[in-house]
């Protein structure tokens, strides 16, 4: 994938992202790091304080459980919709023009529900791949081979 220079490129989980600039033109990729962010998210058990609940049933059998809210996917939700908004602010005052997403298939759902819309006028291509554990020159040689 041609970059042209300035295009931003957001690699992103639901812990972490990496925020790169591409700071030559679209024949070359040279990607700097401008930004990073990362959030302590423990286990959906470890964050959990009691056992689920229980409701009476409907049926005489008597009682049914309820499903344990799942803490751990909803701080990743949670991360996406504030880089979500992150990303909106900084289009909205025009810090780049040209933006590329990088997340796993969850993160990038997450994502997309929560773009604005001076962020998706500027959102140049949506890549599914985890790539939030490479280095930044693993980073290049990807986009380069797509």
């Amino acid at each position: 994938m041609k970059l042209q220079y300035g295009t931003w490129v957001v690699v992103a989980d639901g812990e972490k992202y990496l925020l790169l600039r591409n700071i030559v033109d679209e024949k070359f990729t040279d990607l700097h790091v401008i930004g990073k962010d990362e959030i302590d998210n423990p286990a959906a058990h470890v964050q959990s304080s009691d056992r689920a609940g229980r409701m009476q049933g409907t049926d005489p059998s008597g009682k049914s459980a309820l499903q344990d809210t799942d803490w751990h996917r909803v701080e990743k939700e949670q991360f996406a919709n504030e880089l979500a908004g992150k990303l909106e602010i900084w289009a909205v005052r025009d810090r780049y023009t040209d933006l590329v997403i990088i997340a796993d298939p969850h993160s990038l759902g997450a994502l997309r529900t929560a773009y604005g819309d001076k962020m998706k006028s500027r959102l140049l291509a949506e890549i599914n791949k985890d790539l939030t554990n490479m280095t930044v020159d693993e980073i290049e040689k990807t986009l380069n081979a797509l």
